[in-house]
């Protein structure tokens, strides 16, 4: 992030190369070659250039002004592309700054062509770390109200992060979009030293939440895979994580 604090500042920027970011790019990289790719927000651009550098096609969007080449995509807002027009989105560490989070996902499958694959990464607010860290503080870990920015529309500048997004809202959501869920990956894990005091939280959590993770109808194919990720590394333990989905062919 930028060395201003978040909320304070206009626009935040990612300074390094981040592990989500390398996760990312492999994703990309195992889909194909030459691939046609918009990421947004691009910041200042660390990703669109090395898929450009490893021969894809990759543009970026924001709408900070940070790169002459960037198309300005405000992400509150209809994206200037036709429908059917990329292979790969990617979104990263951006819907948690906007109000709607289904709209700017609408946007996200409606760019893409069929079995074209989104990319999107935010902040794990389901982690081990985050649930006990809202259990003290009665919001997510990363949500600060203080940090938090009113935007009007004569100045489009960060808000800072205002719409915590977990695994469970972002998988409904694409889904009613009409893009499935393939995969999830997660960066460093976070606050590693408490893990011996909040691994055994979840796993009572774990055991008493078995009514949830069946259907009375017996359809459970589903939720099986639902409860799979549930119990996954990357959800558990990631700082960020990386959800993976392919719009549908049909």
């Amino acid at each position: 992030m930028s060395k201003t604090r978040l909320g304070y500042v206009d626009f935040t920027h990612v300074e390094g190369f981040t592990d989500y970011m390398d996760i990312t790019i492999d994703c990309i990289n195992q889909l194909g070659s030459q691939l046609d790719v918009l990421d947004v927000p691009a910041g200042n651009g660390l990703v669109v250039d090395r898929l450009n550098e490893l021969g894809h096609h990759a543009i970026g969007g924001d709408i900070n002004d940070a790169r002459d080449g960037f198309v300005r995509v405000n992400m509150e807002e209809p994206f200037p592309f036709d429908d059917c027009t990329f292979d790969v989105v990617t979104c990263l560490e951006g819907i948690e700054h906007v109000l709607d989070g289904y709209r700017l996902l609408s946007e996200l499958v409606r760019i893409l062509r069929p079995g074209g694959t989104v990319i999107i990464s935010t902040p794990n607010v389901m982690n081990v770390y985050s649930r006990w860290y809202h259990f003290l503080y009665g919001y997510p870990f990363q949500f600060p109200p203080h940090a938090m920015q009113h935007v009007t529309k004569e100045r489009a500048i960060d808000r800072g992060h205002i719409n915590p997004m977990s695994y469970l809202r972002l998988r409904y959501l694409l889904e009613s979009l009409g893009a499935e869920v393939t995969e999830i990956k997660g960066d460093r894990t976070k606050k590693k030293h408490l893990l011996p005091f909040l691994l055994p939280v979840f796993l009572l959590g774990w055991v008493m939440g078995r009514k949830h993770r069946c259907r009375e109808d017996g359809e459970n194919v589903h939720l099986n895979k639902i409860a799979k990720h549930l119990s996954s590394k990357p959800l558990l333990l990631s700082r960020s994580l990386v959800l993976v989905a392919k719009k549908n062919k049909s």
